[in-house]
């Protein structure tokens, strides 16, 4: 964002992703915000997510506790701590003004007991599209996981599309897809359409075991 511009306000993030941009930085420290809108965009479709059998088997094992919106700020803090990153100070200072009005939403994945933040995923949600922000990783298969849970819920509370930016091989092994920027616009436009809550009541059957949901 030059400097010239004025700054940008939840709403402006709002309408932008409504729109089917995105904003980033160069890094961290880089104060100026850019909007992003690829010609391939990445997506994870709800009915294709791949669960390898030994990630199922870590699943079943559940030697990890799972929340929903616990430690928001954590799992943000998560994602940027790393040595290139594109969430600067203004980017995080915006989702979590997001996060406290109810539209950006974490993931997270504790160890210990649920004493240590291990992992975790977040994103915006408008409509029944869940825009997925980044995700983060501090102990094998901790990202994976939270993928699985946080599709299984967003398939549950009646979410029909998991935007992921950029297809990664990460994403790619998982399910995820690249698609036109054409077909992601006409996606996104059905997904604003319709009404979903990721914060509604949880669904009693779960393709991943082991959930507990705290909001905050």
């Amino acid at each position: 964002m030059p400097r010239d511009m004025p700054p940008i306000t939840p709403e402006t993030l709002l309408m932008a992703y409504a729109s089917g941009v995105f904003p980033m930085a160069e890094g961290r420290d880089d104060p100026e915000i850019f909007w992003v809108d690829p010609k391939q965009r990445g997506v994870l479709p709800l009915d294709g997510f791949r669960m390898s059998r030994s990630l199922s088997k870590t699943v079943g094992q559940s030697p990890f506790v799972v929340t929903l919106n616990e430690d928001f700020g954590g799992v943000l803090a998560g994602c940027a701590d790393r040595e290139e990153t594109w969430i600067n100070a203004e980017i995080a200072a915006l989702y979590l003004e997001l996060h406290r009005s109810g539209f950006a939403h974490s993931l997270e994945v504790w160890a210990d007991h649920g004493q240590r933040l291990v992992g975790g995923v977040y994103g915006v949600t408008l409509g029944s599209a869940f825009f997925g922000e980044s995700m983060f990783s501090r102990a094998r298969d901790a990202s994976k996981i939270a993928l699985a849970y946080m599709v299984t819920l967003l398939r549950q509370q009646g979410f029909t599309l998991f935007d992921t930016q950029f297809l990664t091989d990460h994403l790619a092994s998982l399910g995820g897809a690249e698609i036109s920027r054409a077909q992601y616009h006409a996606q996104l436009t059905h997904a604003l359409g319709r009404t979903a809550d990721l914060e509604g009541p949880m669904p009693q059957s779960l393709a991943v075991r082991q959930l507990r949901t705290q909001t905050s």
